[in-house]
C-alpha cells in the first residue's frame, strides 16, 4: 500500500509536469491499475521531451559553432555524453527498483517512475546548455 501510495503521488507530481494536455491517465489516480498507467504515461512523455530537448541543444550547438568542424565536434561529444547518461540513468532506476519483484507491475511502475524523473532532470539539463 506504501508502494500505491508512492506511485500515486509521483502520478500526480509528474503528470502535473506532463503539460497542458486534456486529459491524461493521470487524473484521478485511485487504483493501482491507474497508477501503473500513470507512470507509463510519465515515462513515455518524458523520454519524448528529453529526446526534443537533446535534438534542441544540437540545433542550437550547430548555429552557434565557429565553424562546421566544431559543430561536428560538440555534437559528437553531446552525443556521446547522452549515450554514457543513458546507461547511467538505466543502471541507477534498476538499482533503485531492486526491492520489486522484476516482472511484476509494481516493478514496472517503479522503474517507469525512476525513468521519467531521471529524465525530467536531463531534459532540464540540457535545456540549460548552450543559451544564448
Amino acid at each position: 500500500m506504501k508502494a500505491m501510495l508512492w506511485l500515486a503521488l509521483m502520478g500526480v507530481m509528474m503528470g502535473a509536469q506532463a503539460g497542458e494536455e486534456d486529459s491524461t491517465p493521470c487524473d484521478n489516480v485511485d487504483t493501482d491499475q491507474q497508477a501503473y498507467a500513470c507512470a507509463a504515461f510519465n515515462r513515455q512523455t518524458a523520454e519524448r521531451e528529453l529526446k526534443t530537448a537533446l535534438d534542441e541543444l544540437l540545433q542550437r550547438v550547430r548555429e552557434q559553432a565557429a565553424s562546421p568542424a566544431q559543430a561536428s565536434e560538440l555534437n559528437a561529444g553531446l552525443q556521446s555524453a547522452q549515450t554514457l547518461w543513458t546507461q547511467l540513468r538505466d543502471a541507477d532506476c534498476k538499482l533503485e527498483t531492486s526491492r520489486q519483484a522484476p516482472g511484476s507491475k509494481a516493478f514496472v511502475a517503479a522503474l517507469d517512475t525512476c525513468l521519467a524523473q531521471r529524465s525530467d532532470d536531463r531534459s532540464e539539463y540540457l535545456q540549460s546548455l548552450a543559451q544564448p
